[in-house]
């Protein structure tokens, strides 16, 4: 484990403004009314050299009713036990309240380094309003503005004193694949990170809109090791009416874009909606790889056929683009979960595929000897050569005398003849024709 830094406190005393100063982001959704953040929400950061893990946590709230303040509050101890250091956010206009006393001592329990963060200093007349806070006796007490980053520095002095200095693990981050989790709200996702990870990393409700920002996760076990991200499903925008649920799908948006594979999951019961096939073909746009797993799984009735009638009906609305493995799942049973993952990985090797040239062109100028593009108005198209592109994603270039006339029927042949010969499958094969 890195070092990690959890920020924890009651509801709206500025934790995710804090954490987006010290991740150097805008990726904690902030808003001046209590619960917006509910999971944990972890960022990079670093200061004099030293790297770091920040968790964002939700607003610490003990004997309500609301189930998201239960879940909430589940998630901030979570985050307690996972950090080194806990900064203790208070509100220096208010003063000590009641939930500042119930999280207090929930951190003396910890026996953690706790500093405590005396947030809205941002003015002269309110330097020195936080020397109340030294009666919790959980040590040392920051003046600080997280809104505009006053006091930040001399907090991350002391809090990096009780790091781990050669720990490297948050570089190693950098490189492992990156997996997001998408859909339209409700159909599992939150669910299937909690299955896989063993654990309630993620609230899980039946409420659509539970989950508001994309959550980072490293999964390392069965020989697996990437970054799992779980992100709120992606509504119409027409059903989108709180601006917090427009700034989730923005975050949404963003973690296809700048995802690896992403793993595209639908209800089993509901089967592809008009909404799913526009998530499905953002994915391709962006030229990700992509799984599908159709989940809720044990809901459906069903006999020996009806996996296979699904799978064949659900290929014929996912065309032209339905080289992709399906997977039938259950996040409640955990049925066929590593079986997700392994797609899920074979997917991501067949995304960073290359081919060397000579193979290529051994493989694919047999194929268009034997079936030559159309000619048009009298005029051949000879193919000279092809050569992959060194793009992130699959790319080739045919080289051939008169690129312009060659028809979409004819890639669309080519792209097929690629992916059965190389198998691409779960991945989009961009293909172009070049003047030679």
């Amino acid at each position: 484990m890195g070092n990690i830094v959890a920020i924890v406190g009651r509801p709206n005393v500025g934790k995710s403004t804090l954490f987006n100063r010290l991740t150097e982001s805008r990726n904690a959704i902030v808003k001046e009314i209590s619960g917006v953040t509910r999971d944990r929400l972890y960022g990079k950061g670093e200061w004099n050299g030293a790297q770091f893990s920040v968790i964002d946590t939700g607003g610490y709230v003990k004997g309500s009713d609301d189930i998201f303040e239960g879940e909430i509050r589940k998630q901030v101890e979570i985050a307690i036990q996972e950090a080194n250091v806990i900064v203790f956010m208070v509100d220096v206009t208010t003063g000590i309240v009641d939930l500042d006393e119930k999280v207090a001592a929930l951190l003396r329990k910890s026996k953690k380094p706790v500093f405590i963060a005396a947030n809205k200093v941002d003015s002269n007349d309110r330097i020195g309003l936080s020397a109340e806070f030294y009666q919790f006796g959980l040590g040392d007490v920051f003046d600080l503005s997280a809104t505009n980053g006053t006091g930040t520095g001399e907090l991350l002095d002391e809090v990096v004193k009780h790091f781990d200095k050669e720990d490297e693990s948050v570089n190693e981050k950098d490189h492992l694949p990156r997996i997001a989790i998408v859909g339209r709200p409700n159909v599992g996702k939150s669910s299937l990170v909690n299955a896989l990870t063993g654990e309630e990393r993620n609230i899980v409700t039946n409420i659509s809109g539970t989950t508001r920002d994309s959550i980072n996760t490293r999964y390392n076990a069965f020989g697996f090791d990437f970054m799992l991200i779980d992100t709120a499903g992606i509504r119409k925008k027409a059903k989108v009416q709180e601006d917090i649920e427009y700034y989730s799908v923005l975050r949404s948006v963003r973690t296809i874009e700048e995802a690896d594979v992403c793993i595209f999951m639908i209800d089993a019961e509901e089967g592809l909606q008009k909404q799913d096939l526009s998530i499905y073909y953002m994915i391709e746009k962006n030229s990700k790889g992509v799984v599908v797993l159709v989940n809720k799984w044990d809901l459906v009735e069903k006999d020996q056929n009806t996996m296979n009638e699904y799978e064949e009906k659900l290929r014929e609305q996912l065309a032209p683009f339905n080289d992709v493995p399906i997977i039938f799942t259950s996040t409640i049973t955990k049925q066929r979960i590593h079986k997700a993952l392994e797609a899920t990985m074979m997917v991501h090797d067949n995304r960073t595929k290359k081919i060397s040239t000579s193979v290529l062109n051994e493989v694919m100028q047999e194929i268009i000897l034997a079936t030559p593009p159309p000619a048009l108005k009298g005029k051949y198209i000879r193919i000279k050569y092809i050569q992959q592109l060194p793009t992130h994603s699959p790319a080739f270039a045919f080289f051939c005398n008169l690129p312009q006339y060659v028809p979409e029927s004819y890639k669309r042949f080519l792209e097929n003849r690629l992916r059965e010969k190389f198998d691409f499958c779960g991945v989009p094969i961009r293909i172009y024709f070049r003047k030679k």
